[in-house]
């Protein structure tokens, strides 16, 4: 027998041996098992604090790309007016002039994409501070199920359906953090 069909067996087996879903479980139907999943990525995604940040990244990424597009028009009349003009300027003028423009635009794109980088960071920092905050959440579900792990429902080939807690887990989230801005002091 091949390994994939032997553990489709095993698992069938296994899974008839544990009660369904509601049964034997929490009063919130949560179910009694030894493995849970989590989809880490809708956890957060669906949850009041993730679609708040979301929102708030979205904003700031439009204000930073609408103040790139007016930067880059500044910067395009700028050195249209330059090369308008070069025929009266002196050689060495000029290149002295268009010298100080390449700097400036230089400096000017080191600064936008610092201030992208700074926003990826903040994404990463709040998406941080979501699963801090979400940990004890989750440690008590694991321990209400009577559960010894919480996997990653992408790694895991093949699971009953009802050890899958991404749902629960974001009403719980919800209900006790909301969309995250008390637990961060209301700074944002």
């Amino acid at each position: 027998m091949s390994l994939p069909r032997l553990a489709a067996v095993f698992l069938t087996l296994w899974l008839a041996a544990v009660p369904a879903a509601g049964q034997d479980g929490s009063a919130d139907g949560l179910p009694r098992s030894p493995v849970l999943t989590l989809d880490q990525e809708r956890f957060f995604a669906e949850s009041a604090f993730g679609q708040r940040v979301r929102r708030e990244l979205e904003e700031a990424a439009s204000a930073l790309a609408a103040e790139n597009r007016r930067i880059e028009s500044e910067l395009s009349a700028e050195e249209r007016d330059l090369t308008e003009r070069r025929p009266d300027m002196d050689p060495e003028e000029f290149r002295e002039l268009a010298d100080a423009f390449d700097r400036k635009v230089v400096e000017i794109r080191q600064r936008q994409d610092q201030k992208a980088r700074d926003l990826d960071a903040r994404a990463e920092a709040e998406r941080q501070r979501f699963f801090d905050a979400a940990l004890p959440i989750l440690l008590e579900i694991i321990r209400e199920a009577g559960a010894v792990a919480l996997l990653e429902d992408r790694a895991i080939i093949l699971s009953a359906d009802r050890i899958e807690i991404t749902d629960r887990a974001i009403r719980r989230v919800n209900a006790q953090l909301g969309d995250g801005r008390e637990a961060a002091g209301g700074a944002e």
